[in-house]
């Protein structure tokens, strides 16, 4: 199995991220379960590589051109591949992945979430999205959710789409435990 991790790539947040990026990676790579990310050396993404490597896991990177130009990319990170822009990094980290994780992150993390949120509503990847919100991260997010039901912008049935997990130890449980939604998800995509 191969989990796309979204993260942080800001090296001023709270340490205590830092610390669950790092536990996500050792418990994933003590998993067997393989890793790809955003190709970034600091930051949560940085810690996530981090662990990894130390725990002789997998994990490859994926970076547009212009960060890797711009020396952003982990250096200690063998397997990275280098797209021409964001999209095709997004493109790419689906096409490889079987599951997704979401760690606290800014606007890029939020981005790559919603996408793999509305391809999964239209039946584009339907796999396992699990989001890790720790610290109540996530809450203000959750509670937005709500509101898009509670408004009929969303069905109820959509909230089903992604677990939350509040350690890294239950999102790689819930990585390994048998995950469905609905057979036909454009079935219920039109409000």
């Amino acid at each position: 199995m191969t989990v796309c991790v979204f993260a942080s790539s800001s090296s001023r947040i709270d340490a205590g991220y830092l610390d669950l990026a790092s536990e996500l990676g050792s418990l994933l790579a003590k998993a067997r379960i393989d890793v790809v990310f955003g190709g970034g050396g600091v930051g949560l993404m940085g810690k996530l590589a981090d662990a990894v490597i130390n725990c002789n896991g997998k994990i490859t990177g994926v970076i547009p051109h212009f960060m890797k130009e711009a020396g952003w990319d982990h250096h200690a990170v063998k397997d990275m591949i280098i797209t021409d822009d964001m999209s095709g990094r997004k493109r790419k980290m689906f096409a490889l992945s079987d599951a997704v994780i979401a760690l606290p992150g800014g606007l890029g993390t939020l981005e790559e979430l919603a996408e793999a949120l509305t391809l999964k509503q239209l039946g584009l990847f339907n796999r396992p999205i699990i989001i890790l919100d720790a610290m109540d991260f996530y809450k203000p997010l959750l509670d937005f959710f709500d509101k898009m039901t509670e408004g009929q912008f969303m069905r109820i049935e959509h909230k089903a789409m992604w677990k939350v997990a509040a350690t890294p130890d239950e999102a790689v449980k819930y990585l390994t435990g048998r995950q469905t939604w609905i057979e036909d998800p454009i079935s219920i995509a039109k409000i």
